[in-house]
């Protein structure tokens, strides 16, 4: 025998709502349980997230995430530019191995 539409929606409405419940019942399982183990083992975000490790969340991008080191200075203003995205109107259009940081 199967159910009508009305039937099938209340079902899906409570299958819904206790996958929600159970999850909100694990996930609060899980940081407990991650809490106590940095606190136990003294761990650090570091520790747990090290910086130039892993993936990146956004895919495409370096997976270092950290700033550039600039390529170009003004010596006049002492301004700088890493040599990514639009170039500043102090260089641009103009001779960049003039400014190059040696």
């Amino acid at each position: 025998m199967t159910n009508s539409y009305k039937e099938l929606l209340k079902q899906r409405e409570a299958l819904e709502h206790a996958i929600a419940t159970a999850r909100e019942q694990e996930l609060s399982d899980a940081i407990r349980k991650a809490k106590e183990l940095v606190a136990e083992f003294g761990l650090t975000v570091q520790d747990l997230f090290p910086a130039g490790r892993g993936g990146s969340k956004s895919a495409g991008k370096s997976s270092g995430g950290g700033k550039v080191a600039p390529k170009y200075r003004d010596s006049a203003t002492g301004q700088t530019w890493t040599g990514r995205g639009k170039a500043p109107k102090w260089i641009d259009g103009q001779d960049r191995a003039k400014y190059l940081i040696a």
